[in-house]
């Protein structure tokens, strides 16, 4: 027969264990929540031109020549105060082709154009939609909050499905 744990062993032991299991719940929320921030401020570089383009010098580009990883051509403004260029810079990912012409803002004091309208709202938060992803992971595993993964994965999951299709 096994003696029974007296009752201030048993008392420090559910104690310990509940100090690591808020542990593991607070180690993982903070990782979750640094992968968010850094989806969100990868994204913010690119987003911000777009978003916030009052001010800013939109038009097009048609796309003449790409190498290494941008792709270049003549811009057209559309937009009061912006001035034609013979050559801005986009960069070069999928669905920018020689050949096509894409609406654009320009970055300030720059002749880097970043895509615009809903495609380009959709691309500059892609990086955002991987984070989402991989966030859903760890508070999964690690905090066991099977709802907030689900919500945060089918979030990320959606986010890279409708800039995938805004693209084509």
């Amino acid at each position: 027969m096994i003696p029974a744990m007296p009752a201030s062993a048993s008392t420090a032991r559910q104690a310990s264990v509940s100090a690591l299991r808020f542990g593991r719940v607070a180690a993982t929320g903070a990782l979750a929540a640094l992968i968010v921030f850094a989806g969100v401020r990868g994204s913010w570089g690119t987003a911000q031109h777009v978003m916030l383009a009052k001010g800013r010098e939109s038009g097009s580009v048609t796309v003449t020549r790409c190498a290494g990883d941008t792709c270049t051509g003549p811009f057209v403004p559309s937009s009061a105060g912006a001035r034609p260029r013979a050559r801005v810079e986009i960069g070069k990912s999928v669905a920018v082709r020689t050949g096509s012409t894409y609406s654009v803002v320009l970055k300030p004091g720059t002749g880097e154009a970043v895509r615009s309208g809903p495609a380009g709202i959709l691309y500059a938060w892609v990086p955002l939609g991987g984070a989402l992803l991989l966030a859903s992971v760890v508070v999964a595993g690690g905090m066991r909050l099977a709802r907030v993964a689900w919500v945060l994965g089918l979030s990320g999951a959606v986010l890279l499905t409708a800039a995938f299709v805004a693209l084509q």
